[in-house]
């Protein structure tokens, strides 16, 4: 059965919007705006230090409710315990090491934590704090609690903290935490069953340089393969990214980006990793072809020079079948599951998902994830859609979701391809 898609479901939802009182606070701003352009209805749960950062009277404009931080508002109404039954989703950006410490305790001193507690939908926490109060014992003996009664506790990001200090503990950037709070409303919780696996990802379209100013490119975003990181990295597995052009994107939180530009820097780079990672997902749109050689000056339109107007052709090496011939070689280990790419908009005889069906048989990998790009969708798009077939001649319709909502699936079919083995 087709989901819903974002923007329709999100007209009903109700959304709680809890907020720690961290200098990260601001950035709640941006998550409840989000929510509220969706159509979804919010309403914001702050802690008393939050307000210290952010005023009441700007989340009640963005949120268009009432904001309370005590159970002893509206007692009559007892919204300490209705706010929390009538969600349908809790996400709390940012989350404190004290906040999450309070929660994992089952504490309910405040409206926040009383709403948390009562609740029985999906709840999303965004930690943010200094990289020391993330890799503390007892924040990560928290984190465990948390993730073990069911509350999905999102990896933070590594970057600029509060004064000159870097590292583990930034919050995400807000498009990445509404892209997996509605992936947990999708019912795409992630697990966190992958702290075991490396995962290589390629991501990105590749460039193919005619002059330092031109180049052959392609339309992808490189959105589709930095969801997948972020899945991945969601559920515990260690990800390393080789990006193509992803210039426009956010860091994929927990994992490490490798940049290339050209197919065979791609190339190189994949085959210095591949063995060392048991799941391959190759995602990145690169480039079949490159000039044949590419000038040292920018080529100047109206000279006698035709390199503009013949540009000679040659193939780029092919890095799936590569990767796939390197294990059938014994360079890679044979349990490693492979997951290739196919963007195809059919023809006169042949629909995309038969183009899909001969090109896994032809590349030999794993899984392929089949979509229609006919007109250039997908490209540059947030949400996506196909078909993910297999070398067991398994087939599942991926439905219309955002492509964080497709990433999950395509590791339940990396799951069901090492069930399989």
């Amino acid at each position: 059965m087709a989901r819903v898609s974002d923007q329709r479901r999100s007209e009903c939802d109700r959304i709680v919007v809890g907020v720690g009182g961290g200098i990260a606070a601001y950035k709640a701003c941006y998550v409840i705006r989000d929510f509220t352009e969706a159509g979804a209805q919010v309403r914001v749960v702050p802690t008393e230090s939050a307000l210290r950062f952010v005023g009441a009277a700007t989340f009640e404009a963005l949120s268009g409710n009432p904001v309370s931080t005590t159970v002893f508002d509206d007692v009559d109404e007892v919204q300490h315990v209705r706010i929390g039954q009538e969600a349908d989703l809790i996400v709390i950006a940012p989350a404190t090491a004290d906040l999450m410490a309070r929660i994992a305790q089952g504490r309910a001193d405040d409206l926040l934590t009383a709403t948390v507690l009562v609740a029985t939908c999906p709840v999303l926490i965004v930690p943010a704090m200094h990289t020391e109060m993330w890799q503390n014992p007892a924040t990560r003996r928290n984190v465990r609690i948390l993730r073990e009664h069911g509350i999905t506790v999102m990896e933070p990001a590594h970057g600029r903290l509060t004064g000159a200090d870097s590292g583990a503990g930034r919050l995400p950037d807000p498009e990445q935490i509404t892209q997996l709070a509605r992936s947990l409303r999708a019912g795409f919780a992630p697990r966190t069953d992958w702290s075991d696996r490396k995962v290589l990802i390629t991501a990105g379209g590749t460039q193919e340089d005619i002059d330092p100013v031109r180049y052959i490119g392609n339309r992808s975003s490189g959105r589709q393969g930095f969801a997948l990181a972020e899945a991945a990295a969601q559920r515990g597995a260690q990800v390393t990214v080789v990006a193509g052009n992803t210039a426009e994107l956010p860091t994929p939180i927990g994992a490490e980006v490798i940049s290339v530009r050209s197919t065979r820097e791609m190339y190189d780079a994949v085959h210095a990793r591949a063995n060392d990672n048991d799941t391959i997902l190759m995602a990145a749109a690169v480039s079949d072809f490159r000039p044949e050689s590419s000038a040292e000056n920018k080529l100047k339109k109206g000279s006698d020079d035709d390199a503009l107007t013949t540009v000679r052709l040659v193939e780029n090496p092919d890095i799936l079948a590569s990767v796939v011939d390197a294990r059938h070689d014994g360079k890679l280990n044979a349990e490693t599951v492979i997951v290739g790419f196919a963007a195809e908009t059919g023809d006169q005889e042949h629909t995309p998902l038969e183009m899909g069906r001969a090109k896994l048989r032809r590349k030999g990998c794993d899984v392929l994830m089949v979509n229609d790009v006919a007109g250039g969708a997908v490209f540059g798009a947030t949400e996506n859609a196909g078909w993910l077939v297999d070398k067991h001649g398994d087939e599942r319709v991926v439905a219309d979701g955002s492509k964080l909502d497709v990433a999950f699936q395509i590791l339940d079919a990396v799951d069901r391809c090492m069930q399989d083995r």
